[in-house]
């Protein structure tokens, strides 16, 4: 009886609560059990594993020359992630989960990108 009420109140959770907070807690707990840094605590230069959503992925400039650049959003922060040189990478589109490692740089607005 104990696991059918506690499925009741995940399912009612699940159906009432912010979908956005629901993300931010399951990429917080996967994060958590792989060992991977949170976004907001990465600094410049530091050598980083993170774990995050794809909230958005372009191409820029003509025919892509310029490379592939994707949001990454951990739950905390978001971090730029930049592919020179490319077209196109398979697996690489929004709503994605990925596990990244590289080195933290800023951008000239501040924002944390990782080449």
């Amino acid at each position: 009886m104990a696991t059918a009420e506690g499925y009741l109140r995940r399912l009612t959770r699940r159906l009432t609560e912010d979908p956005e907070q629901l993300d931010v807690e399951e990429l917080s707990d996967e994060a958590a059990n792989t060992g991977a840094l949170k976004a907001i605590d990465a600094q410049r230069g530091q050598e980083v594993t993170m774990v995050g959503t794809l909230r958005s992925v372009e191409c820029n400039g003509k025919g892509c020359s310029g490379g592939i650049k994707a949001e990454l959003f951990d739950g905390t922060d978001t971090v730029l992630l930049v592919w020179l040189g490319q077209r196109r990478i398979p697996g690489i589109e929004s709503g994605r989960t990925l596990r990244v490692h590289g080195r933290v740089g800023k951008l000239e607005n501040g924002a944390k990108a990782i080449y």
